[in-house]
């Protein structure tokens, strides 16, 4: 008999959040034991500027406050617009903290991408840093300096309640070319508790230093809550600092990163004395075997890879407890139940690739996307949620990524909709046919191309000029290529897959 490739839930991971309960507070709950540790340094090569969890917990509930004394209402959408600085966090812990719905967005979006957003999802107020793109929409908008003052206030109290309340918002590249609103409950900072020992090894002494943005939810989950939620040291470097002296100096013991950051970190082939590094994590993209034996030479240390999606975070992932044998990205991380479904929506037996699936069940699963009147929608395929991704299960419940299922691009990190790129590029009065897709350049090393046709080769620069005018810099092809046509099938369906095989990286 063949054992089916699901894995189930581990009875004694805790997977059920407090019946009262608020993801501000939690987070913070650990700190609060321990007013006067270091919650939070910001990095740089002149120094860092250092959050107790004291100052951290007083900064985020007089957020709340002043949130609460702009007229604002439990239940209300908060946008923030704000940059790379500890604003980010403490504006979202404190509008969290009285029961408003923070929406993170990235301050790469352009006027038109921000404003589609503010439509949907409809904001009672927006909080925007200086010179950062604004919606087209009635929102009040307060600005940095009002909500500096706002930290002085007296403490808000926490609004408490059911743990599958709506929390908070952020958008993910539907593969329909339409970025897509995915609602999170309280619940989802909970059930990231699965990872601290199904991903990062994490321990209340750790120091995590994340390359990340504050404003990347990456970075946001990864790098500042789940830290603080055991009560561990957050680091977090200013953009341009460099990575290898900042992980010595402030004994970073937990480096997080997208892969490209450890092949910048290892392109001069040195090695790395970094005594007090336990281990590195990577996510968001396939971590090359290359650059994991290129790391591993440098630093002696191992990079522990996981596999997520906005809609669930990481659910799958290697960790110091149990390494992935070579080529798989883990296993379900212990409480998570997952399965590789086939075409007939149940799970195949174990070793043949399929669908990757998450049971409807699992704590950390979106409550839906954002629909028409607010409605929310979750997509199911029985009592399944599925992801996209291809993948095969070992008979030890190992997981090998295998592929998309679709034509979804990945950007350092971030996934891409071939279909929103060429929407966009369609608009340029040169262009008569486009498509877009993701090329390897080099071994390891992919990057968003478009192909085009018109009556000429356009300039690069004038393309790019384009389209930074249209899209968020993320989503900027970093190639162009005029074609005399583009491959379509019999049926004139286009074919990115075509293009992909023409564009084959060097061996070398």
């Amino acid at each position: 008999m063949h054992m089916l490739s699901i894995t189930s839930p581990d009875i004694a991971s805790p997977c059920a959040a407090p019946a009262s309960f608020n993801m501000a507070r939690y987070v913070l709950d650990a700190g609060a034991r321990t007013p006067d540790k270091i919650a939070l340094q910001i990095v740089r090569a002149s120094g860092a500027e250092r959050w107790s969890y004291a100052r951290l917990i007083s900064a985020v509930r007089g957020t709340g406050q002043g949130l609460l004394r702009a007229g604002l209402c439990p239940g209300d959408r908060v946008l923030l617009r704000l940059g790379n600085s500890v604003d980010f966090p403490v504006a979202y812990l404190g509008a969290l903290a009285v029961g408003l719905v923070p929406v993170p967005t990235s301050t790469q979006l352009t006027a038109p991408e921000i404003t589609r957003i503010a439509a949907q999802v409809g904001p009672a107020l927006v909080l925007a840093a200086a010179g950062v793109a604004l919606p087209d929409h009635p929102a009040p908008v307060l600005d940095s300096a009002h909500l500096h003052a706002m930290r002085d206030l007296p403490p808000c109290d926490w609004h408490m309640g059911a743990p599958d309340r709506a929390g908070y918002i952020i958008y993910t590249s539907g593969s329909g070319g339409t970025p897509r609103a995915v609602v999170h409950a309280h619940r989802a900072i909970w059930a990231r508790r699965m990872m601290w020992e199904g991903w990062y090894g994490l321990r209340a002494d750790d120091r995590v230093l994340h390359a990340g943005a504050f404003n990347w939810t990456y970075t946001l989950g990864t790098g500042l809550m789940d830290p603080w939620a055991i009560g561990a040291t957050a680091l977090i470097p200013e953009a341009g600092a460099p990575l290898a002296l900042m992980l010595k100096r402030f004994d970073a013991t937990i480096f997080a990163a997208v892969p490209g950051v450890y092949r910048q970190i290892l392109k001069d082939g040195a090695k790395l004395d970094l005594p007090r590094l336990r281990h590195g994590l990577s996510a968001g993209e396939k971590l090359p075997d290359a650059t994991r034996a290129a790391w591993s030479d440098a630093t002696g240390t191992a990079i522990y890879e996981a596999l997520g999606m906005s809609e669930c975070s990481t659910y799958v992932s290697s960790s110091p407890a149990r390494p992935a044998p070579a080529g798989a990205a883990g296993y379900a991380q212990p409480g998570r139940h997952v399965a590789v479904l086939g075409a007939d929506g149940l799970p195949l037996p174990r070793g043949h690739d399929g669908m990757l699936a998450i049971h409807r069940s699992d704590p950390g699963l979106m409550l839906g996307y954002l629909g028409a009147g607010d409605r929310l929608e979750l997509p199911l395929s029985g009592e399944w949620f599925v992801t996209g991704d291809r993948a095969c299960m070992a008979d030890d419940g190992a997981v090998t990524y295998v592929g998309r299922d679709d034509d979804m691009m990945n950007a350092g990190g971030f996934r891409v909709s071939p279909l929103e790129v060429e929407r966009a590029l369609a608009l340029h009065p040169g262009i008569t046919d486009i498509a877009c897709t993701e090329i390897e350049v080099k071994a390891g090393v992919t990057v968003i191309a478009a192909f085009y046709t018109g009556p000429e080769d356009l300039p690069a620069a004038q393309l790019e000029q384009f389209a930074a005018t249209h899209l968020a810099r993320y989503k900027q092809p970093r190639l162009y290529h005029h074609c005399d046509s583009l491959p379509r099938g019999a049926n004139g369906k286009l074919s990115r897959r075509a293009l992909r095989t023409l564009h084959k990286a060097p061996s070398s």
